[in-house]
């Protein structure tokens, strides 16, 4: 959270319809417009949280330090919300050969879109170069990282893209044990997309001068460790 005001005020963030304490560690937040029950496991605030007012009123109310913080982190296992499903398909044809196609569809809404969008296919260490066919983006193979790169600057919600690789393998006498296939990765951020569902209701200031305030609120989705086995 980014906060820049003067003097003391409290500051009241709700989210969803109300939230509350099911256990120690552990908010419940009631259904969704979709009918969706958040869990939010292992759940920590800023030390600027008031939570007492928290427990009794269902908001989180807090006296906001200058400038950017960390106002709350939380953990969730149950009910996610994947913005993307990965299809690969590898193929080694002999000891000199592979064929690698994966298809990335996005699952968000249609007007959402995906930025940097990077997918990582590991291949051997072998690999003495590769062709490329992609609907979207751009595909290399980086000897560094013995792995085909398909980077896609924009991808739109509701749409899928692929990309197709011919890989040429250097044959060698040392390589006779069979090749284990490290997961593909991907990076990426998603605008304005939650995937836990847990949305901000309302943010609300109050300051005993009463001077005027702007209040906005922005999603963004990062891609953590998000590995896709094949």
């Amino acid at each position: 959270m980014k906060c820049f005001l003067s003097g003391m005020p409290d500051l009241k963030l709700g989210l969803n319809d109300k939230i509350g304490l099911e256990k120690e560690a552990q908010i419940k937040a009631r259904p969704t417009r979709s009918g969706k029950t958040i869990e939010l496991d292992d759940v920590t605030f800023h030390q600027c949280v008031n939570l007492t007012r928290f427990n009794s009123e269902k908001t989180v109310s807090f006296v906001p330090p200058d400038g950017e913080f960390e106002l709350m982190k939380y953990r969730i296992t149950e009910g996610i919300s994947l913005p993307f499903r990965v299809f690969p398909s590898i193929k080694e044809l002999g000891r000199t050969r592979m064929e690698v196609n994966v298809k990335v569809k996005s699952v968000f809404g249609a007007k959402m879109f995906a930025l940097g969008v990077v997918v990582k296919v590991p291949v051997p260490k072998q690999t003495a170069k590769a062709s490329f066919q992609v609907t979207n983006g751009k595909a290399k193979y980086n000897a560094t990282l013995d792995s085909l790169v398909w980077k896609v600057r924009k991808f739109p919600g509701q749409t899928e893209a692929t990309m197709s690789a011919e890989v040429e393998l250097i044959s060698t006498l040392a390589e006779k044990k069979s090749w284990t296939r490290p997961p593909i990765q991907m990076e990426f951020q998603v605008p304005m997309f939650t995937a836990s569902g847990l949305r901000v209701r309302f943010l609300k200031v109050w300051e005993k001068s009463g001077y005027s305030t702007v209040e906005w609120v922005r999603y963004i989705t990062r891609a953590g460790s998000y590995e896709i086995r094949c």
